[in-house]
């Protein structure tokens, strides 16, 4: 709707507001990971964290595109494959930066003293606050629009000759109050499956939002959209992801009782030799 470059110099264009809800929601995902992080796990890991977070995002980014050029091939496989010119899909670069910061911690594990389960139920309030101001940017920006509608909550964008279902808001307003009730739990609750709940929640809404969904994705399983397939992968997902996390907890805590017994048994020889 409002797709426009802001600013004109010299002959070219700079920044859009889509560009900026991105700018905003980066920073809002850093904000929340340090100012909930801290007193919980090391500095040191916080900025762990943060610099694998950033590989993430951009191998999110490609990961899109990706997935999206992928849909688009398998529809129209006589217009080519392009990766950076037929569009982007959330769900896609979900997959491909968790993959990838995954992949980044157990590199790294070894040497690190935390561990992602010490943190594991603050991370998914980063992604849902930073998806909540993308999608804010996406009706910005004209894309992810809804199915034509009379209703009083429709929006006409400017290349359209109806009025549309604003889903891009929709879902904002989901995940701002997702991101509101997890952080919540987590904060007050000290609630440990934030990622069980937000696989299970997001799935079921992105699955139902798809149905007024206007703009076309491309195809991936006959009869269902590719957001509607990994959204059912994502449902199933998180109570795998519940009992798993459940064992991580536990063998967390078995091992920050060894270490304890450690130190315990290390202070006592020490208590010895002085006597």
């Amino acid at each position: 709707m409002y797709s426009d470059p802001l600013f004109h110099i010299g002959g070219k264009d700079y920044v859009t507001l889509y560009g900026i809800c991105i700018a905003v929601g980066v920073l809002c995902c850093v904000l929340v990971l340090f100012k909930f992080a801290s007193g919980k796990v090391k500095e040191s890991f916080i900025d762990f964290l943060f610099y694998n977070g950033i590989v993430a995002i951009v191998v999110g980014f490609v990961s899109a595109c990706l997935f999206q050029a992928i849909y688009a091939y398998i529809e129209n496989p006589e217009e080519g494959f392009d990766l950076f010119n037929s569009g982007m899909t959330f769900i896609g670069g979900l997959i491909g930066g968790v993959v990838s910061f995954l992949v980044g911690y157990f590199i790294f594990r070894p040497m690190l003293k935390n561990r992602l389960v010490d943190i594991i139920s603050l991370l998914p309030c980063c992604i849902v606050v930073a998806h909540a101001f993308g999608r804010v940017g996406c009706f910005f920006a004209g894309c992810c629009y809804g199915k034509p509608t009379e209703s009083f909550l429709g929006v006409k964008f400017p290349f359209l000759s109806h009025k549309v279902h604003p889903t891009q808001l929709y879902e904002a307003f989901f995940l701002f109050a997702l991101f509101a009730v997890m952080l919540i739990l987590y904060v007050k609750k000290d609630f440990k499956h934030n990622l069980s709940l937000y696989l299970l929640t997001y799935g079921i809404f992105r699955f139902l939002i798809e149905f007024v969904r206007g703009d076309e994705r491309g195809t991936f399983v006959t009869g269902i959209s590719p957001s509607q397939f990994w959204s059912i992968l994502m449902v199933v997902a998180s109570v795998g992801v519940y009992f798993l996390l459940e064992l991580g907890y536990k063998l967390r805590a078995k091992e920050l009782d060894a270490k304890q017994g450690e130190v315990k048994q290390d202070f006592k020889e020490v208590k010895n030799e002085e006597n």
